[in-house]
């Protein structure tokens, strides 16, 4: 039976991903961070799913699931692992807590290189293992490529996991196993109800930029909440790519891709933080 790793799947696309993969028969080893969702998570999905109780950030705790899953596997490879589980740190960068950055960096950057290093041996790695090299699926996110406001050190954290991505892919060509990035734009999630009730951080509502950051966080859920990309499109494409022979180094689903998209990678930087800094009263 194939087997896939998936980190964060109490909600948004890991816990969609998880739920497709075991319609389709798929064995998931999916990651939450407390006993209540496992068991949510188990009564939702059924036999296919199995808990993997951590904190990405926590290496011994990530190390004994990977002892775990090497286990249930009994001598056979991962067909993959999916580094979805991640945090959003919203706030100017030059008011930001140091705390609060180095937290973004620990669990969307630190986090994944120790999953990827406790789980990749059983893609492959370890050639004791038994069946071909499995995938590794990086979700990344349209901050990836493209630097917001108020958005600093989540779009530091994600373009520092596409250089992660891109080194790692071409580290482990010696062993057979594929690095995939996706890195989604806007998506309807939980996580926007999360965020419309969460305040600005004092040290924004207090500073020049307590207007402009108000209008970017009420345009980010408005848009969001419009025309953000059902997860469940997401975990198709997560599929899809688990079961290409070749597929792309990098996709990009993005709802209303030639504003949210192609605009962005064509028009020129000084004209995009004039229209961007003009939208949320920068200027």
């Amino acid at each position: 039976m194939l087997a896939v790793v998936i980190t964060g799947v109490s909600s948004g696309i890991g816990h969609a991903a998880t739920k497709l993969f075991t319609t389709q028969g798929i064995q998931v080893f999916g990651s939450v961070r407390n006993k209540e969702d496992a068991e949510r998570l188990q009564k939702e999905c059924g036999q296919n799913y199995y808990p993997l109780i951590f904190d990405v950030t926590d290496q011994e705790k990530v190390k004994s699931a990977a002892q775990y899953v090497r286990e249930q596997l009994q001598g056979n490879t991962l067909w993959g692992l999916i580094n979805n589980a991640g945090i959003v740190v919203t706030g100017d960068l030059l008011h930001m807590p140091i705390k609060e950055f180095q937290k973004q960096l620990d669990v969307n950057l630190l986090g994944q290189l120790i999953v990827t290093q406790a789980f990749t041996p059983l893609l492959g790695a370890d050639k004791k293992l038994k069946g071909t090299p499995g995938k590794i699926i990086n979700i990344s996110s349209a901050s990836g490529k493209n630097a917001y406001p108020f958005m600093g050190a989540y779009a530091i954290s994600k373009h520092g996991l596409e250089a992660f991505s891109e080194s790692l892919r071409r580290e482990l060509i010696i062993f057979g196993i594929d690095v995939i990035i996706v890195g989604p734009g806007a998506i309807k999630t939980s996580i926007w109800d999360k965020a419309r009730k969460q305040p600005l951080l004092p040290e924004l509502t207090d500073s020049i930029y307590n207007k402009p950051a108000t209008n970017f966080k009420n345009y980010m859920l408005s848009n969001a909440e419009k025309s953000g990309l059902p997860a469940e499109t997401v975990a198709k494409l997560l599929l899809h790519i688990l079961r290409s022979k070749r597929p792309k180094i990098r996709y990009a689903p993005t709802p209303h891709r030639l504003i949210n998209w192609v605009l962005l990678h064509t028009l020129p930087k000084r004209l995009l933080d004039w229209i961007i800094a003009k939208k949320i009263g920068l200027l």
